[in-house]
């Protein structure tokens, strides 16, 4: 694909710009190869980006390992209780230092044996005394810490997270989200452009369609009412009809209306989330391809003393919901490539004005970015 055509898609967002303008993203932004290499080194690679929990990480020494767009990261506690985000590449020879998840006391590469401190630091390199430790230790990624969610930014030039979105805590303070007991994460990838599964996510139009069995009719599309987005987020609440059932123990905080919904947010650009009295569900998303999406999500819950048949339950309802959206995602990305695709009209702002938030924030992002020419020689169309 040329570097006209490139162009020619952050020209189309520039429409986004007029808050009038309500229709779907161009198709092309979801089925070209050259746009996805365009918006994951111009937007993923330059923003913040979640990774899960500090929860995952609750004592010193415990640790999880994480590929986010191509580079291998390792998430550590270190002895001064601090988390960090390490670079998993070793500085010998470039061997991942770590995999999977666990707790240690040190990183010992199993190439060549090189071994690194909890915080990154060099404490060994066998057989060879000349090696500066203060110039071989792991390297750090800029990280932040927003209500127990960890976010990474590759760059290292992203500007801080949490003033962006002081208007969110305001909305999520009475659920205490910093303080939900983390319980379950796990990795998978869907067939769907990472776009359309964070508009899914972020839309309530298609809930009484797609999940009635799952959710019940307990979050009705008509019921559902968007809130006003700030500079990085964008949600809505998931009012419950006065028939729903009790949910379980919950913050004292909360309020009757914060009780009888679910508050669905998501932090620009690439994560999203489900906050309810009782339990939270995320979901951090990262290209796998134009067709594919890596996901890694995860539940919190409230009540840290939740039997283990309480939590699977919760994991059980959300992995049948996930499916649910998974089977109607790939559907929709194998219909996008079709000359047929269209630029459809968005539904009003309670069930989709989410959407309308998000390629608003596309647009300031990424239409006056200039593309690269051997970037988009190098990709294919």
């Amino acid at each position: 694909m040329s570097k006209a055509k490139v162009d020619s898609f952050r020209a189309a967002l520039s429409a986004y710009s007029d808050s009038n303008y309500r229709y779907s993203l161009p198709t092309g932004l979801y089925t070209s190869k050259s746009w996805l290499a365009y918006e994951t080194k111009h937007l993923l690679r330059r923003e913040w980006i979640c990774l899960g929990r500090v929860g995952e990480v609750p004592n010193t020494g415990d640790y999880f390992t994480l590929d986010v767009l191509g580079e291998p990261l390792l998430i550590v506690r270190g002895k001064d209780d601090a988390v960090r985000v390490l670079s998993n590449v070793c500085r010998h020879r470039n061997m991942q230092v770590a995999e999977g998840q666990g707790r240690a006391r040190s990183f010992v590469c199993p190439y060549h044996a090189w071994s690194y401190k909890l915080d990154g630091g060099l404490l060994q390199a066998p057989l060879m005394p000349e090696v500066d430790r203060s110039n071989c230790g792991l390297p750090e990624f800029q990280s932040e810490i927003w209500q127990g969610f960890l976010f990474v930014n590759l760059d290292g030039k992203a500007t801080p997270l949490a003033p962006r979105l002081t208007g969110l805590d305001g909305i999520l303070k009475n659920y205490h989200t910093d303080e939900m007991h983390h319980v379950f994460a796990t990795e998978e990838i869907w067939d769907a452009n990472w776009k359309c599964l964070l508009e899914n996510f972020m839309e309530g139009y298609h809930l009484s369609r797609v999940h009635p069995q799952t959710l019940g009719g307990r979050t009705p599309t008509k019921l559902c009412e968007k809130f006003e987005s700030g500079e990085g987020y964008t949600g809505y609440r998931a009012n419950y009809p006065p028939t729903a059932p009790f949910r379980g123990d919950c913050h004292p905080d909360l309020t009757e209306k914060e009780k009888s919904c679910s508050t669905l947010f998501s932090i620009f650009p690439a994560m999203v989330a489900s906050q309810s009295s009782d339990v939270l569900a995320y979901m951090t998303l990262q290209p796998a391809g134009v067709d594919q999406v890596r996901i890694r999500w995860g539940l919190s819950v409230y009540d840290k003393d939740m039997s283990d048949e309480e939590i699977q339950s919760r994991v059980e309802l959300w992995q049948a919901i996930n499916a649910e959206d998974q089977i109607k995602l790939a559907k929709v990305q194998h219909a996008l490539h079709s000359r047929s695709a269209v630029s459809g009209p968005l539904a009003p702002d309670d069930f989709e004005g989410t959407i309308r938030d998000i390629y608003s924030y596309l647009a300031r992002r990424l239409q006056h970015t200039p593309a690269n020419t051997q970037e988009t020689e190098n990709a294919h169309s």
